[in-house]
């Protein structure tokens, strides 16, 4: 099993892979269809899209399972397919990692449930667990190297998600996405975030999906100064835009490029993106972190390079000493 101590040894940051959902519309899948059934009924899709992302240098690869909880699947009457589907993934994406020639991560998603917790919904804590240890055990069994939390936007879903996820003996990585006023849906800011997952047992935090590029390096480096593990950065690429009857989003490879440098830069150890990206995207990312070499931050340089994020935010706090090595967290024997 490679770690990512393993993977961040050989310098100092690794590249994640890029869209699952966007990328498989454009192979035919249907908006509102779920992803996940596609881990039985269209495997070799999945695979290749796995190895097309491999290929282009991502170093750790996210399963087809984001939407893999028994609520979720519940909307298309799957709800009793939560293992299948999820051991399902994790084996598509641990065969593309063995094959790779080499060191690649499997990291095993979990959404959201899409549930409110109360007093707003329905959910409450057991039962967010106990649907999300269901779904972390079938990733672990299927190959996962860790477990992935993804665009979560509560702290008792990010809580309960964990704790599960915990119960498998794997690391976990925790993301929450920020929109509007650099705050989660449910109002929570990223230090916040980052401070209680820190707590609550995760070994990497970051953040995810969100606006553009611009407004998630903002995010992820307020995380910066309240944890000492490894921080995550999986940007959407780009702006999504409602062009021609679909949702686009104008990043180009160069600007991802430019994204992934200032994200090493800042301190960020595992970078990847998120809706819209393509392999071609992770291909560029990945060419301008060889070649480009390490900087210190310039706030400035990256908003000219990648907009401006929310005009109204306080600037995240400026780094004040390279971090190549902070973003390293010590392993736990």
């Amino acid at each position: 099993m490679t770690t990512l101590d393993e993977l961040v040894a050989e310098t100092g940051w690794v590249i994640a892979d890029g869209a699952t959902g966007t990328n498989y519309f454009k192979l035919g899948l249907e908006t509102g269809y779920p992803p996940e059934l596609w881990n039985i009924e269209r495997p070799d899709d999945v695979a290749g899209l796995h190895s097309a992302f491999i290929k282009a240098g991502s170093q750790l690869v996210l399963t087809n399972s984001f939407g893999g909880t028994h609520h979720r699947l519940r909307l298309h009457g799957a709800q009793d397919r939560v293992t299948e589907l999820n051991l399902a993934a994790a084996r598509i994406a641990r065969k593309a990692a063995d094959v790779a020639g080499a060191p690649v991560m499997v990291a095993g998603s979990i959404g959201p449930t899409g549930e409110l917790f109360a007093p707003m919904g329905a959910l409450d804590y057991a039962d967010a667990r106990a649907a999300f240890t269901e779904q972390a055990l079938a990733l672990a069994e299927g190959g996962a190297d860790l477990l992935w939390v993804e665009t979560m936007s509560s702290l008792e879903e990010v809580s309960a998600a964990i704790d599960a996820a915990k119960r498998t003996g794997l690391p976990v990585a925790a993301c929450m996405t920020f929109d509007t006023a650099a705050r989660s849906m449910m109002g929570v800011m990223p230090a916040d975030f980052a401070g209680k997952a820190a707590e609550y047992g995760a070994d990497l935090v970051g953040a995810n999906c969100g606006i553009g590029p611009a407004e998630l390096l903002h995010s992820v480096r307020g995380m910066l100064p309240v944890v000492d593990m490894p921080v995550i950065a999986k940007g959407n690429c780009g702006i999504p835009a409602y062009v021609d009857g679909g949702i686009h989003y104008h990043g180009t490879p160069e600007l991802m490029a430019d994204y992934a440098c200032f994200a090493r830069d800042a301190g960020i150890t595992v970078i990847g993106g998120c809706c819209g990206t393509t392999p071609d995207h992770i291909a560029a990312m990945a060419a301008a972190l060889q070649s480009t070499p390490r900087r210190p931050f310039d706030p400035e340089a990256a908003e000219a390079a990648l907009g401006k994020p929310w005009k109204d935010v306080p600037a995240a706090p400026e780094d004040k000493a390279p971090r190549r090595e902070r973003g390293r967290r010590r392993r736990r024997d």
